[in-house]
């Protein structure tokens, strides 16, 4: 090989970014996934190696400090770990490589790859736990990203930078639906987290959910329900890292979070093994001050967009219990998924009443919001009559909006269903929403920012 073609650009990073002095430190008690260490010096959040007798290494975060000694939580299982072990600080916290490479590849919750598609050469580093961006900085969000899904593009429409909640419980079809969105987006890349799934959930959703398609512009962070708490929680601040890095680049990135449930009760019992006393049904106060910290990271900056889907695990359907409550008030909005709906073969179980997308009315056109107030107010009649309807104590002609409800409900049933398989563009979605309501939109509607193009239209009419 040449010597000018030898790429020694990742040796040279590696030498540049090498520390000099080495602190030190060794193990004086294991509790568990805690390891207490006299030394290194180190601040808190900071990554330490521990150097296993075997010759092996595992790495260790700094979660507590005191005069005596450094509390450490383990990246991994402590077996093997012996009183003496060598502890080596880095002088670091967390950073996760980033680049184009990424796409198409899982990570675990430290960045490194564990798909066995060979090691990644990364463009640069950035930091996991990171401040939101300047919140009166952030561009206002004024352009419609499409999801595929027709329930979402029609009903529930959202913005380029806006973040919302998927809620549901267990088996309703949270993943099903993230993986259809990550499909069918015209987002330029996805990045999606799966945080304390169980095992065999990782492979059916990368292979059978998202597909070869969806994984050829998406990168996929995983963390398992068998690994430590502290991989959990990083995992989820890894793949919004990830994504950070792709905004940065000037993209539109979805995000997709599966799920913040487990993120708070990650948080939980790294809080309570640190002597943090229980508050709201058992959560620590930290997972309170985690959660925003973790939301606000994402939406739009000066440079370009993370819209994000953060799926969130109900406890018992209970939509008012505190981490579906906090999520709830950070969000802007929150799609509900029924197991009513999901029980009737309804796919996707979207109860749309239920949901609201708060920046709809911003990315949507005149038209389109008189079609979008007709369907829900139909679907609202109809529910609220419909114990009358279904057990035949209404009799047609006595009710206008009854009858009209009654009329339209097995179209809006068909036109807000759709296979796992079938993703719809935009003008699809809204030509479908026309024919339902009978109502023409306007060319400036299927615009991506339908408000600008409606006033520009108007503006050159009067011309």
């Amino acid at each position: 090989m040449a010597p000018d073609s030898f790429n020694f650009e990742k040796y040279l990073d590696l030498v540049n970014e090498a520390e000099p002095i080495m602190y030190l430190g060794y193990v004086t008690a294991i509790n568990g996934l805690e390891i207490i260490s006299k030394g290194p010096v180190a601040k808190i959040g900071e990554i330490c190696t521990v150097k296993l007798p075997d010759g092996d290494e595992l790495l260790a975060e700094v979660v507590g400090l005191s005069e005596k000694s450094v509390k450490l939580t383990a990246f991994g299982d402590t077996t093997g770990i012996q009183i003496g072990c060598e502890v080596i600080g880095s002088g670091k916290s967390l950073q996760v490589p980033v680049g184009w490479n990424l796409l198409g590849r899982t990570i675990n919750a430290v960045g490194k790859p564990i798909d066995g598609l060979g090691e990644l050469i990364p463009e640069t580093y950035y930091p996991v736990i990171a401040p939101a961006p300047d919140s009166m900085k952030k561009p206002l969000i004024n352009r419609r990203i499409t999801t595929g899904v027709k329930a979402i593009d029609s009903m529930l429409t959202m913005g380029k930078g806006q973040r919302i909640g998927i809620f549901a419980g267990s088996g309703v079809g949270k993943s099903t639906l993230l993986g259809a969105i990550a499909r069918n987006t015209n987002a330029d890349i996805n990045v999606i987290g799966l945080v304390g799934e169980r095992g065999k959930e990782v492979p059916e959703f990368i292979n059978n959910d998202l597909g070869p398609e969806g994984m050829k512009r998406s990168v996929v962070v995983v963390a398992t329900g068998d690994e430590p708490s502290i991989c959990q929680l990083r995992a989820a601040q890894v793949c919004t890292a990830v994504a950070e890095y792709f905004r940065d680049q000037g993209k539109d990135v979805m995000l997709m979070m599966d799920n913040v449930t487990r993120f708070a009760k990650a948080q939980r019992k790294i809080g309570l093994a640190n002597g943090e006393p229980p508050a709201q049904n058992g959560y620590t106060p930290s997972v309170f001050d985690a959660i925003p910290k973790l939301l606000e990271r994402t939406g739009n900056n000066e440079k370009g967009s993370i819209t994000a889907f953060y799926a969130v695990l109900v406890d018992g359907d209970d939509m008012n219990e505190p981490i579906a409550d906090t999520v709830r008030g950070v969000l802007d909005g929150h799609i509900v998924l029924s197991r009513k709906l999901a029980a009737s073969y309804h796919y996707p179980a979207i109860d749309v009443l239920a949901s609201i997308s708060r920046n709809a009315t911003d990315v949507i056109g005149k038209t389109t919001r008189k079609a979008v107030a007709m369907v829900r107010e139909l679907m609202a009649v109809y529910q609220n009559n419909a114990q009358m309807i279904n057990t035949g104590i209404y009799q047609k002609g006595n009710s206008k909006s009854i009858d009209d409800a009654i009329d339209f409900h097995d179209k809006i049933e068909s036109f807000l269903k759709q296979e796992k398989d079938e993703g719809f563009t935009m003008k699809e979605t809204l030509d479908m929403l026309s024919e339902l309501t009978g109502m023409e939109f306007p060319e400036s509607d299927y615009a991506e920012n339908p408000l600008a193009a409606g006033k520009l239209a108007l503006e050159t009419k009067s011309e």
